[in-house]
């Protein structure tokens, strides 16, 4: 009689072990992709942060000069904040927001009159913030939509 294993028996063997290595890859992968994801998605709240401490919607007086901004990069909503005097930002700042913007877009500007004022001068504004590389097209975007009410 003869001990050890059959060839059936060793193929089978590296196959599960095989399936279990690639599963195992694969989700380190994953959580890489999720982990960079987290990171530029915490960055994105920050330059929103940016954002409304820039150009705060309670400042907003006239919808059709004050409730719209147009793209802006991060760098420059630190600017407007800190001023000529206040704190410039530092290398590791200037690395980690470089490529994001901020953008607020009034949805509801171009309404009717009426209809605004049957919403009680209720605007629905979007707060984008864009980030990525444009010239591979990789481009991300983050988002909300808030309210904005026109004093009477």
């Amino acid at each position: 009689m003869r001990s050890g294993f059959t060839l059936l028996e060793v193929l089978l063997a590296s196959i599960i072990l095989g399936a279990g290595l690639a599963a195992i890859l694969v989700s380190m992968s994953q959580s890489q992709k999720m982990m960079l994801s987290s990171s530029s998605l915490e960055t994105a709240q920050e330059v929103m942060d940016l954002g409304e401490m820039a150009y705060p919607l309670s400042d907003v007086q006239d919808p059709d000069q004050d409730l719209d901004v147009s793209e802006t990069k991060a760098s420059e909503l630190w600017d407007i904040i800190a001023g000529s005097h206040g704190p410039k930002m530092t290398r590791e700042q200037e690395e980690k927001f470089r490529g994001y913007t901020w953008e607020r877009v009034a949805l509801n500007r171009k309404d009717d009159e009426e209809d605004i004022k049957r919403l009680g001068n209720l605007y629905t504004v979007r707060i984008i913030v864009r980030w990525g590389d444009n010239r591979r097209g990789e481009n991300e975007e983050e988002s909300y939509v808030t309210f904005w009410r026109k004093k009477e």
